[in-house]
C-alpha cells in the first residue's frame, strides 16, 4: 500500500474532497479528512455572499472516502470505482469555508462487481451529512 493513501484516488483537484485519512483498515473502514478552504470556485454562486459547501459534494467527498478504503484493498487495486447510488441521505447542517469535515465510511457487502458503503460527515463533532452508499466496480 501507497504511504499516502488519498494518493490512491483516481481524482485531481479541483474535483478531489479528500485531503488525508486518519484511520484506514483496507477494505473494511476510513476516516479521511476535507477542509473546505472557501477558495473553491463553485462558491462564489453557491450562494453569492453567503457560501454553502453543497450537499452533493458533501456525498462525493464521502463516496471518494469510500473508495481510499476500497482501493487500499488488494482485491481492487488498479480498479475504477464509480458512484452507483445514494440511499438515506439526510443533510443536517450548513458547511461552510472554514469548515473541516470528517468523514466516515465503513465497507460492506463487497464483491468483484460493488458493494455498499455507509458514511457520515461531521463538522466539530456535529452530523452535516450521513448517506448509503453504492459503488460499481469498473
Amino acid at each position: 500500500m501507497t504511504a499516502d493513501p488519498v494518493s490512491l484516488l483516481p481524482h485531481r483537484p479541483p474535483f478531489r474532497f479528500v485531503d488525508s485519512v486518519d484511520e484506514l483498515i483496507s477494505g473494511a473502514s476510513v476516516v479521511a479528512r476535507y477542509r473546505v478552504t472557501g477558495d473553491e470556485p463553485f462558491l462564489v454562486g453557491h450562494f453569492p455572499g453567503n457560501p454553502v459547501f453543497p450537499g452533493v459534494l458533501q456525498l462525493e467527498a464521502l463516496a471518494q472516502a469510500g473508495a481510499i478504503g476500497l482501493l487500499s484493498d488488494e482485491r481492487y487495486a488498479d480498479k475504477l470505482p464509480l458512484f452507483g447510488g445514494v440511499e438515506k441521505a439526510r443533510f443536517r447542517r450548513l458547511v461552510r469555508p472554514g469548515d473541516e469535515l470528517r468523514l466516515e465510511v465503513s465497507l460492506d457487502r463487497l464483491s468483484e462487481r460493488g458493494g455498499w458503503g455507509q458514511g457520515q460527515a461531521t463538522v466539530d463533532g456535529e452530523r452535516a451529512c450521513e448517506a448509503r452508499l453504492l459503488f460499481a466496480i469498473a
